[in-house]
Order: structure tokens, then sequence, then C-alpha cells
């Protein structure tokens, strides 16, 4: 049985240009490799026995509005057979963020990236139907990003409750 520890140096010497920085919390790894490694890694703790990492249960994004590069995009791995967790985070920044697509690696990475490319506007290269998936076509911006506008609706109560509806769209019948 592998412990995190391994799994962690073995990437390390496998791709020690492209990772990044390794950041070990309360027993839990996370390590931050490069957009142009990310397939490789992430085939390596999947394919290679001592790792195993064969499910990815969760990729999302982070926001970091005033540093660059700008995004981070998470991918959560787990190996059931090892019983270890780990996270496989890599930059994106620019005008038009952009990183390879993990769905050749991981299927089940198409909705993870669908969802965070409709809410946060990151790009995945190579995605098979990079397109809205909670949004409508229509909506303009991303609304997870830390700059998109917020919209301010006030609270309905007893006493202003009829003047709230009369300036409020509904639908038509």
């Amino acid at each position: 049985m592998a412990d995190l520890q391994m799994v962690v140096s073995q990437v390390q010497e496998r791709f020690t240009s492209n990772v990044l920085e390794v950041v070990e919390f309360r027993g839990e790894y996370t390590l931050l490799v490069t957009p142009e490694s990310l397939l490789n890694v992430l085939t390596f703790l999947r394919d290679t026995p001592t790792c195993n990492f064969e499910m990815l249960i969760d990729a999302t994004a982070i926001d970091l509005l005033g540093s660059e590069p700008r995004f981070r995009v998470l991918y959560h791995l787990i190996s059931m057979k090892n019983n270890l967790r780990l996270r496989v985070k890599v930059p994106a920044g620019g005008e038009n963020p952009e990183i390879p697509s993990a769905c050749g690696v991981y299927l089940n990475a198409n909705w993870y990236e669908r969802e965070i490319y409709d809410l946060m506007g990151i790009r995945f290269s190579g995605h098979p139907d990079l397109t809205r998936i909670l949004l409508p076509d229509d909506w303009m911006g991303h609304p997870l990003r830390k700059d998109h506008p917020l919209v301010y609706e006030e609270v309905a109560f007893t006493h202003n409750v009829k003047r709230l509806h009369e300036h409020k769209p509904f639908a038509k019948d």
C-alpha cells in the first residue's frame, strides 16, 4: 500500500521542472503543476500502480483577482485502492485563460470543465463540447469571477412586498 508522501515524491522525481509547488497541510497534499504537463501528470497518477488515482471526484476553479496568473483550476483525485486523496492545481492566466482538457484522462472531467468554463470563463483546449451547462447561451460574463458585477434585490417584507412585486419582471401567462 502506497502512502501519499511517496506518491508526491514519485511525481516530483518524474516531473521535476513541471511541479511548481507542493503544499502539505494536515496530511493532505496539493501539487501545483504547469499547464503543459497537466495531462501527463494526471495520466501518471492514474496509470502508475503505486499511485492508482483511478477517480476524479471533483474539479473546480479559484479566482485570485489581482495576481497573475489569476486563476487556479483544481482537480481532486482519489485512489480507492490505496485510500488516498490528492489535489492537482494548475495556473491559468492571461486575458483569455486556457488549459488542456482532462477529458481524455478522466471522462467525467467533461461536465466539471463545462461548469468551470460557464461560471469562470476558463477555456479547456481539446474539450469535446465546451458549451454552457448552467447558464443560458445569451448570458453575458461569468458570475463566479470576482470582478463580475453583483446584483442587489431588496428583501421582501409584509410592508413592502406589494411595491416590490409591482416592479419585478415575472413570466408572462
